[in-house]
């Protein structure tokens, strides 16, 4: 009988027999959150160029206060603190952000590639003990099912971006006219991959089964269990959509409102 040789983990961290390159994935993760967090701490401190005509950044919607004419509550409130940059992002962004950081698929992800926690299957890590997510800080991951119903209310906030974006006001006319350009499409293409990515949120699919372990005598709930379960296959493929076309949509109001491109009415 062949005996396959079992890796000593002794070895230290990154030792294993593996002869692939299993380096490779969690190195384009890595690359990928970083360039991704790095822009959108970026474009949150701007706080200019992110509105276009009727189009609103996501990453500023809903926006509660400041100059353009999507805000809530009118400018600038008072009592920010003037020793940080006033930006209307920084009132919204952290509610998202801690859903999508504390995601099921993304904690998998980002522990291995940043933490290396392990960074492949059978390969070592840096670290020889894991007191797991029932001890600070890690335990702070459970907020996950909360901050989900926050993320469902986003939604709503997005997809009436998306209707305001179907309005044009022409110069010299005060009526709004009804219309399609290609930022109304990169608005409704980011609301169907936000929508993709957080009906498959594993929370939310408990929550619609009703906090079952088994669906015996419970027929309606099993079939909306399955519902978001069809989202939920493909949970990796909604975040990375939604992650970057997030990014995506951003960059291209930005770009829009600075004049370097230009945003082509198809009606």
């Amino acid at each position: 009988m062949t005996h396959t040789p079992v890796t000593d983990f002794r070895r230290g961290f990154g030792a294993t027999n593996r002869t692939d390159a299993w380096w490779a994935r969690p190195l384009v993760i890595f690359v990928c959150l970083t360039t991704f967090l790095l822009y959108v701490t970026w474009a949150a401190f701007q706080g200019r160029h992110y509105t276009f005509g009727p189009y609103l950044s996501p990453l500023y919607s809903p926006e509660l206060f400041g100059d353009s004419p999507h805000s809530w509550f009118g400018a600038k409130p008072g009592w920010w603190p003037p020793f940080i940059p006033w930006s209307p992002a920084l009132l919204i962004l952290w509610a998202p952000g801690i859903f999508r950081l504390t995601c099921y698929y993304y904690r998998g992800a980002y522990y291995r590639s940043f933490w290396a926690d392990p960074p492949s299957c059978t390969v070592a890590e840096p670290r020889k003990t894991y007191r797991g997510e029932n001890s600070f800080p890690l335990i702070i991951q459970n907020v996950h099912r909360y901050f989900l119903y926050i993320a469902l209310f986003f939604l709503l906030f997005l997809a009436h971006d998306v209707w305001q974006a179907l309005w044009f006001t022409e110069p010299g006319r005060g009526n709004a006219s009804f219309g399609i350009g290609v930022g109304t499409l990169v608005l409704a293409i980011n609301v169907v991959f936000l929508a993709g990515y957080t009906f498959g949120c594993h929370s939310l699919r408990h929550a619609v089964g009703g906090f079952l372990d088994r669906f015996s005598g419970s027929p309606i709930r099993a079939r909306t269990w399955r519902c978001v379960s069809c989202f939920n296959r493909r949970h990796m493929l909604w975040a990375w959509l939604s992650l970057f076309w997030v990014m995506f949509s951003d960059i291209y109001i930005r770009l829009c409102s600075m004049g370097v491109w230009h945003d082509w009415r198809i009606i």
